[in-house]
């Protein structure tokens, strides 16, 4: 393809004597310098269009092409409209412009937004007041309660909500210590009332254990003195309207041994000797330093010795029941004056205090 020259310019000369091609009044005439020749655009042909210029993507969004459009669609409407009036001498179309000045009156002075003012400020506001170039450009992130409580500046929002978180916070452990000290002092007492209630328990179960023991014991000792009185009613003592002038242990040189082997009941001679139980005579007779002695063996093999007597009533192998008479109280043998000698011997011959024997069957002399 042959290469093209660039478009040919139109020349425009204005007369207003002339006529156009189709004989309307006030168009150019045109006068062509050059003879017309076939023309095709290329690249290299075309004259770039001075000046800045956007290029829009096909499909993109309607906020970037608004203004463009627009603007066609004005000229379109003002190039249709003059068109039409000339070719068909209709009247022209007006279009509407609305009335700005109710939105102009109502905008803020350009001075009076936060710092702005002094951007625009000319020499003679040398001397104003420069407080309004502090002022925040944005209040972006501040919220309601935050303008409520005079908050202005998103830096001054963001620290004004993190002590707030802060101070939250703080009022959580500070609750959370208080619920702990609180249950702790739940867990404390709940313990101490345990405690005293155990220790309440085991003082009313030894009060308990204390007060059956006391009437075991009590019972026991019924017991005893019911069984000490029963027996009682089988054994006797062995005179009566005596005193007890030497006990079983007594020291002294009247006694060959050195010690008193026996319980002293001193009463006056011819008082009656008694069987302290039931039981056989063993001996009867002369007994040296004991004198006249009697000697009751008892079922179990207790022997009774009664020493010292003025007279004897029984002989041996005799049966005796508790209470009979068996002598009478004297004064024969080592003494030194009237009285009954008694000794206890057990079966296997020791010689015992005749006094706790008397006691254990229920018999207080």
């Amino acid at each position: 393809m042959a290469s093209n020259r660039p478009a040919p310019e139109a020349l425009y000369v204005p007369n207003d004597s002339a006529e156009g091609p189709d004989g309307s009044p006030g168009f150019a005439a045109y006068a062509p310098q050059e003879s017309w020749e076939e023309w095709n655009p290329t690249a290299e042909s075309i004259r770039p269009v001075r000046g800045r210029h956007r290029v829009h993507k096909k499909g993109g969004g309607g906020l970037a092409r608004s203004s463009t459009v627009l603007g066609v669609g004005v000229i379109a409407a003002v190039g249709a409209g003059g068109i039409a009036t000339a070719q068909g001498g209709k009247p022209p179309v007006s279009i509407a412009m609305p009335d700005m000045s109710a939105v102009t009156d109502q905008l803020p002075e350009a001075k009076s937004l936060p710092g702005v003012g002094s951007l625009i400020a000319d020499d003679s506001d040398g001397g104003a007041d420069t407080s309004t170039v502090a002022a925040p450009l944005s209040s972006a992130g501040v919220t309601t309660a935050d303008a409520e409580r005079g908050t202005t500046g998103a830096g001054e929002a963001l620290r004004a909500r993190i002590m707030q978180q802060a101070e939250n916070q703080q009022h959580q452990a500070d609750d959370a210590q208080r619920i702990a000290a609180e249950d702790a002092a739940v867990k404390k007492a709940a313990e101490q009332a345990a405690a005293q209630q155990d220790k309440a328990q085991a003082a009313a179960k030894a009060k308990a254990a204390e007060e059956k023991r006391k009437k075991e014991e009590a019972a026991r000792k019924k017991a005893e003195a019911e069984r000490l009185a029963k027996l009682a009613k089988s054994f006797s003592l062995p005179t009566s309207s005596y005193t007890l002038t030497s006990h079983f242990g007594d020291s002294g040189s009247m006694w060959s041994s050195g010690q008193h082997t026996g319980l002293d009941f001193a009463a006056p001679t011819g008082t009656p000797l008694k069987a302290v139980h039931t039981g056989t005579i063993k001996s009867a007779g002369w007994s040296g330093s004991y004198g006249y002695r009697t000697v009751l063996e008892l079922k179990d093999g207790t022997e009774i010795w009664y020493c010292h007597q003025s007279s004897m009533s029984v002989s041996v192998g005799q049966k005796v029941t508790t209470g009979e008479v068996i002598g009478r109280v004297g004064a024969t043998g080592n003494v030194t004056g009237p009285h009954l000698h008694m000794e206890v011997h057990t079966s296997g011959g020791a010689n015992i205090d005749p006094l706790a024997w008397l006691q254990g069957k229920g018999l207080n002399p």
